[in-house]
């Protein structure tokens, strides 16, 4: 993409259709003159009056627990400088959206207009009651010090600034579980600090509170090597000082165990990486480019640990790995503060949960077999969802027992279920799928690619990283709306009614042929129906000319299931094929299948729809809870219409006795886990939160996805193919552009998952 288009893009992101990236919604109803007469005047003054009483009551009435200040003057904003607090406004927002989605906190940014630090210090104590905890952001060195110094002591909630702490607490939690790694103890290794920033400061002090000795560490600014006898030193810089007669990086390098990167790109050589202890430690978190560049790092050094602020790398440290949990655990105990021992709390939460086995969904997510505590893995990831299940506790404990916690947790069990309860609303499967695609993208044909949205779909997705793309359609109609889109790419663009594709269509032509002349196809047929995009498509994935195929966007669905069954045909052992939307709900992630082919499935029918199913979910990492739907419950109905329901559970409880699987049920007791165990204990979902709906038909299930599609607006990715030989996938008439790179990336996983399974049979085949 040039550098045009990527400005473009991000501007209309930022723009359309809606400026900015957060809004407010309400919580409570607001439909009648009763609702509103309680939510403002009258109402309203009851909660006021309470509040008026006891100062704290405003914790049970009003947001103010759940709601953090993202507030900065603009000084120091990312790799941009001083831009003004109006042009900081986008860095928070998006810090905003991280805290909702990762942690379920709301949030207020607030940009102020003064580099005074003491008008600084008064604007935020004066809003200070509308928070319950206040994160300071991109203020530049070393007024930043000084302002979280001052809000922490004047204010009675939690105050952190992000830019110091959050580097300081992931990159600590990754060095502890590198010294492991290495054999090497924190108090005797030698140190060298890049940069001496807020975030270098920070960072250097909390080393120190892990065990780092500071007569071990040499800290370098934008001059050198910061020694004693410098003059004009800052405080801070000051207090990191050294003693040593050494004026250069390459001089601090030698002999050195760990290199701490927290200043500017490719300034360590590969000599100096050689000059370094046995195991070293490398920390290269300058963004987006580090110190030194990943690959020229581990080509240099075979015993180094490293780690960046990459993600295209191992051992990314990420600050969304800690103020997101950091402040969730401090707002649920209603802390006064964030403390040492709730950092120190944060480090050692992060260090234990990457050496504990990592879950299938976060394996897929990263294309990795399996993930294990080792050189290329010493922190967590930032999708794992163990994350705020693990870290906020650990955050509120250490605020209990410090004595800064004014709400201390008494269950511990169900504060967590609450944690894991709040990650269903922050739907990351998304992240997850295209990162998984990523990993290894294969080739997709867009059989509509000269429709302006597919062709849209088709330049994300080449430009993610997540496809290659194989554009199909008329190539002037292509080229000129490339042209459009600004999209820039040395792509197969193939035009099947023109005479260039002559040869592949009669190669296409004779193949198909050869496979249906004893069913009324004439070889003139053939070739004539080639011209047909559709066929020409599937007919590319049934050659090894495309691994995916993406098409309907402008046809009805029946009208391109015909050529799919008939061309590439169903995969062995499967009956029948079928299709299942995931859908991005409140509670999480949702399968109902199936949604796009099977009418009126017999029992036998639905049982191998159930089973193919939890296979597709078994794909995404998540162990398939399914309820089987029906309008009855458990046998109070004898409608043909319930009993097929229920002999095709009978079936499956017969043939695959480990799915956990149960129905009838009508869909609220499927969906209510208290409303099921009350009522049927005896049922294999009781306890369990249901993932998978498969209902009696498909107008049940097709009407039912829609309608979440248009008035929840839930996200739908779908319909997924099932049961198919290779990975062909159809879209929805008119699916909009996102829908149509979810089902790139779930195309491509199709493709992968495909081609393993094909390895491990060829390999099982040569044994």
């Amino acid at each position: 993409m040039s550098k045009q288009s990527k400005r473009r893009e991000a501007l209309i992101y930022h723009a359309k259709p809606t400026p900015g990236k957060i809004q407010v919604v309400p919580t409570k109803k607001y439909a009648t003159q009763r609702d509103l007469s309680l939510a403002y005047s009258p109402g309203v003054a009851e909660p006021c009056l309470e509040i008026e009483k006891d100062k704290n009551n405003v914790y049970k009435y009003t947001t103010k627990g759940n709601l953090v200040a993202v507030i900065s003057n603009g000084t120091a904003v990312l790799g941009l400088g001083n831009i003004g607090p109006e042009a900081s406004k986008p860095v928070m927002e998006g810090k905003g959206l991280l805290f909702k989605i990762f942690a379920d906190i709301d949030v207020f940014d607030i940009e102020v207009d003064t580099e005074n630090v003491e008008e600084f210090i008064q604007t935020v104590k004066n809003i200070a009651p509308t928070f319950g905890g206040i994160n300071l952001e991109d203020i530049k060195a070393p007024e930043a010090f000084e302002i979280e110094r001052r809000l922490k002591e004047e204010l009675d909630i939690p105050v952190m600034h992000d830019d110091q702490h959050g580097t300081a607490i992931i990159s600590a939690a990754a060095l502890i579980n590198a010294l492991e790694l290495a054999k090497k103890k924190i108090e005797k290794v030698k140190i060298v600090i890049s940069g001496a920033g807020a975030a270098a400061i920070s960072c250097s002090r909390l080393y120190q509170s892990c065990g780092a000795k500071r007569e071990n560490m040499v800290m370098l600014d934008s001059k050198g090597v910061i020694r004693k006898d410098r003059e004009n030193l800052s405080t801070e810089k000051a207090e990191f000082a050294t003693h040593r007669k050494i004026d250069t990086l390459d001089e601090a390098m030698k002999d050195a165990d760990v290199f701490i990167g927290l200043s500017m790109a490719d300034i360590v050589t590969p000599e100096m990486l050689l000059s370094m202890a046995k195991n070293p430690i490398v920390f290269a978190m300058a963004n987006p480019n580090p110190e030194i560049p990943y690959d020229v790092a581990v080509a240099t050094r075979k015993d180094i640990i490293m780690a960046t602020g990459r993600s295209d790398h191992p051992n990314q440290v990420n600050n969304v790995l800690g103020f997101p949990f950091i402040f969730r655990g401090a707002l649920d105990v209603r802390a006064t503060k964030i403390n040492e021992e709730m950092k120190m709390a944060a480090v050692m939460a992060l260090a234990k949960l990457a050496k504990e086995p990592v879950p299938e969904q976060v394996n897929i997510a990263y294309g990795e077999t399996r993930l294990t505590f080792g050189r290329d893995y010493i922190i967590p990831k930032p999708f794992d969802p163990r994350l705020i299940g693990e870290v906020p506790p650990a955050v509120a404990k250490a605020a209990m027992e410090s004595g800064v916690a004014k709400e201390p947790i008494e269950n511990w069990e169900r504060y967590k279920d609450s944690l894991l309860e709040r990650l269903g609303a922050d739907n990351k499967m998304i992240r997850l799928l295209t990162n998984r695609a990523r990993m290894d993208p294969k080739r997709v044909v867009y059989a509509e690619a000269d429709h302006l949205d597919v062709l849209k779909a088709a330049q994300i997705a080449y430009e993610e990283g997540i496809a290659i793309p194989i554009l199909l359609g008329r190539r002037d109609a292509i080229e000129d709306l490339m042209k459009e889109l600004d999209f820039d790419a040395d792509l197969e663009i193939i035009d099947p009614k023109s005479d260039e594709e002559l040869s592949r269509k009669n190669k296409y032509a004779k193949v198909y042929w050869e496979q249906r002349k004893r069913k009324g196809v004439t070889l003139y047929s053939a070739q004539r129906i080639m011209r047909e995009r559709n066929y020409f498509a599937a007919m590319m994935v049934n050659e090894g000319d495309a691994d995916a195929l993406i098409s309907g966007y402008s046809r009805s669905y029946p009208s391109v299931v015909k050529p799919m069954l008939e061309l590439i045909g169903l995969a062995t052992r499967a009956t029948r094929a079928a299709t299942t939307n995931l859908m991005m709900t409140q509670r999480g992630p949702m399968f109902l299948s199936d949604t796009s082919i099977n009418i009126d499935p017999s029992a036998e029918d639905l049982a191998k729809i159930a089973q193919m199913t939890a296979r597709t979910v078994r794909m995404f990492g998540m162990e398939p809870v399914i309820a089987m739907i029906s309008f009855a419950n458990f046998g109070s109905s004898t409608s043909p219409r319930t009993t097929k329901v229920r002999d095709a559970v009978a079936l499956l409880h017969q043939s695959h006795p480990e799915l956990i699987v149960d129905g009838e049920l009508q869909t609220d007791f499927a969906l209510n886990g208290e409303m099921l165990q009350d009522v049927f204990p005896f049922s294999k979902l009781a306890g369990r939160k249901v993932n998978t709906l498969i209902f009696p038909n498909l107008e049940a299930a097709n009407i039912t996805y829609k309608l979440l599609k248009e008035l929840n607006k839930a996200e739908s990715i779908g319909p997924i193919m099932m049961g198919m030989r290779k990975p062909v996938h159809i879209l929805q008439l008119d699916a909009s552009v996102d829908e149509i790179v979810n089902m790139t990336a779930i195309a491509v996983i199709d493709a992968q998952q495909k081609e393993k399974k094909e390895q491990e049979l060829k390999a099982a085949s040569m044994k």
